[in-house]
């Protein structure tokens, strides 16, 4: 396991950590706590939940583990979320001080700690007026509740709102960006880490396999089937089968994956995991996983060294499709110039 700093705070984190939607839903209480075991064992310290997965309940198994595990909770990094709705009243949602204070003291009861290293805000909220959300989380960090904070699915001019405003006022800066990114959704390279870079922000990319496409469990016209998450609920989200199945794409990036884990011996997602963690402004990819076997698999990603010729060649295939304008090359080339001569 390699460590670095949380962005640009003095933490340091485990460059995987453990994503525990699964919590709850597809894992129940023993199966969770064999996989944060597995976790720590390998050298994991940064553990990432949010209230409304599961309904809290990740949080309370997560919670559990921690008081049985004293020890090892001294090293966890520990992160949680909160802006989606935790009831059915119109302010048990959203980024307000009403509601994210009531959130986070759920987050710590369920939890059992006095405090929580990364307090994240889940998504935008554009209904709240962002200067109140910033000051709650500043009050937060000097009353010692949250150590840090930061933000998720945030587009760049979001995170770059944030940061500014946060800095205006004098108040803690973000630490943190959650953003959905893999060898199969890398649009947020135009403008997202981008911003993210310039902010300082670490990036932890959710989703890093591509809801299990990029494993190689899936082939091309063969409907899914089976205990994989697609062959459950083939309309799964933006992970859906057919959309995903129709592109030229999505199976080019996953034969060339597949032909560079069988050159150095790993698998598809191991490959597809070592590519990302490479990736400018990358702090920690998060991992899910449903089973200990995922996980334990998933973890050997920390051991694997991509050549710079096959990170190219992985970077070559699945390079995003955008216009010409203002993300193509010619456009690209108007926000560079060089010293001397030429444009």
């Amino acid at each position: 396991m390699r460590y670095c700093t949380l962005g640009n705070s003095g933490a340091v984190v485990s460059t995987y950590a453990l994503g525990t939607m699964t919590f709850g839903a597809e894992a129940d209480a023993a199966t969770s706590h064999a996989l944060l075991n597995t976790f720590v064992a390998a050298g994991g310290t940064l553990v990432d939940t949010a209230d409304v997965y599961s309904a809290g309940v990740s949080e309370q198994i997560i919670g559990t583990w921690l008081a049985e595990h004293p020890v090892e909770r001294e090293q966890i990094v520990l992160a949680t979320k909160g802006r989606f709705p935790m009831g059915r009243g119109p302010n048990d949602l959203g980024t307000s001080r009403r509601h994210l204070m009531r959130a986070l003291d759920g987050s710590l009861r369920r939890l059992g700690t006095e405090n929580i290293d990364l307090y994240q805000l889940h998504a935008w909220d554009p209904v709240t007026p962002l200067d109140e959300t910033l000051r709650f989380l500043d009050d937060a960090i000097r009353a010692g509740k949250i150590g840090y904070w930061g933000v998720s699915n945030f587009t760049g001019w979001q995170l770059t709102k944030a940061a500014h405003r946060a800095a205006a006022l004098g108040f803690a800066p973000p630490v943190s960006l959650q953003p959905q990114y893999s060898l199969l959704v890398r649009e947020i390279e135009s403008e997202i880490v981008p911003a993210a870079l310039d902010a300082g922000v670490g990036l932890l990319p959710w989703s890093p396999l591509g809801g299990g496409w990029l494993t190689g469990k899936y082939h091309r016209d063969v409907d899914p089937t089976g205990a994989t998450r697609l062959g459950e609920d083939p309309q799964r989200g933006m992970e859906a089968w057919l959309p995903r199945n129709e592109l030229d794409r999505t199976w080019v990036i996953v034969d060339t994956v597949a032909a560079v884990a069988a050159e150095i011996g790993a698998t598809s997602g191991q490959v597809s995991l070592a590519w990302l963690e490479a990736q400018p402004g990358v702090t920690a990819v998060i991992l899910g996983a449903r089973t200990v076997a995922q996980l334990s698999e998933n973890l050997v990603a920390a051991s694997v060294v991509l050549s710079p010729m096959q990170r190219e060649r992985l970077s070559a295939v699945s390079a995003p499709v955008v216009s010409d304008y203002p993300y193509g090359a010619a456009a690209l080339e108007q926000r560079s110039r060089r010293l001397i001569g030429g444009r």
